[in-house]
């Protein structure tokens, strides 16, 4: 598969190569990044033909925005940049920061707030703190069971009544060039599927070699309502990379017994066929329809090499069929081909 090759993005004017950079680990996600290699890794996406870039206010505490802003900005716009709302910033001390699990990022304090006045500011921010003209999609972040547990039917209904309705009225403006959601969860996007007008939604783990429940209703809905799939987190959390080895994550905890043994079973078939797990792991989202790119995060410009060299990996049908075959892959799933 060609991690160049443009796919429209749902219902939008707006094109997108099937490999995109995503942004959370640039914003000191698993470690405090030197700033060098942080623009090195944007820099080598680009000029290795990246030209999907996504990032948040979220990731670093405002850092990622800054990170990509700094490299993006100089170089011609022919990509597609993807930010979110949901949040907005304000300067903390540094000893008082909740830094969201990051192990750096910038002294800011994110404040949740799906507001429509909420959403106006966050959106100035981002602009700010990119530097960038254009931003080209944006997302409603984490709108989930995932984040705020038993607040989450109160954020649905602020989103919907506040972030959307201010999103609906960028795009109308011709300010982004398309909307969507960003989350872990399948069922809030089946919800704003339902209740919005969107383009293209993010979904972070839940449509991988591992989970394939968004095959029940999810993407069929998407395909019905011409909505873009944006998959992340195609390794969920680590296992799907990593391989079943002792400590290998699922969901960023330990995997479970009956996670490692699947795993471990699929990677044996991967054997077989002398392709490597994560190049399995990382193309098999895409052959779904409703699936436009693949955005998986990198922390150095070899990982973005690695990327590529995994999207670009030739995986045979045999590979997919013999899945199949296992019940290690539900026979409704659509392959790259």
């Amino acid at each position: 598969m060609d991690p160049r090759a443009k796919r429209r993005l749902g219902k939008s004017d707006l094109h997108v190569t099937v490999l995109g950079l995503g942004g959370a680990p640039l914003g000191d996600f698993y470690a405090r990044l030197p700033e060098e290699t942080a623009l090195a890794t944007v820099a080598a996406a680009y000029h290795r033909g990246i030209r999907l870039f996504d990032t948040a206010p979220l990731y670093g505490n405002g850092l990622s925005e800054h990170r990509f802003g700094h490299v993006l900005r100089h170089l011609p716009h022919d990509f597609v940049l993807c930010t979110k709302v949901g949040r907005h910033l304000l300067p903390e001390a540094p000893g008082k920061i909740d830094r969201s699990g990051f192990a750096g990022g910038l002294n800011m304090r994110c404040v949740v707030d799906y507001s429509y006045d909420g959403t106006m500011r966050a959106v100035d921010q981002c602009f700010q703190r990119l530097g960038i003209e254009r931003i080209d999609v944006l997302h409603i972040h984490d709108v989930d069971v995932w984040t705020h547990g038993d607040a989450y039917e109160q954020r649905y209904r602020e989103a919907l009544a506040g972030a959307y309705r201010a999103l609906h009225k960028l795009r109308a403006e011709g300010v982004v060039g398309a909307i969507g959601v960003g989350v872990n969860e399948t069922a809030p996007l089946m919800r704003f599927a339902a209740h919005g007008d969107f383009d293209c939604f993010m979904l972070a783990g839940r449509y991988t070699l591992l989970e394939h429940g968004a095959l029940d209703d999810l993407l069929p809905l998407c395909v019905e309502k011409g909505i873009g799939i944006l998959t992340a987190g195609p390794y969920n959390s680590g296992i799907l990379a990593s391989g079943a080895v002792a400590g290998a994550k699922y969901n960023y905890k330990d995997a479970p017994p009956e996670i490692m043994d699947r795993v471990a079973r699929i990677e044996a078939v991967c054997r077989r066929h002398d392709v490597k797990l994560p190049a399995a792991a990382l193309q098999f989202p895409l052959g779904h329809p409703a699936v436009v790119a693949m955005v998986p995060g990198a922390v150095t410009p070899a990982e973005v090499e690695r990327n590529i060299a995994l999207m670009a990996t030739p995986i045979p049908a045999d590979l997919w069929a013999e899945l199949k075959h296992e019940g290690l892959l539900r026979r409704d799933a659509p392959t790259p081909s």
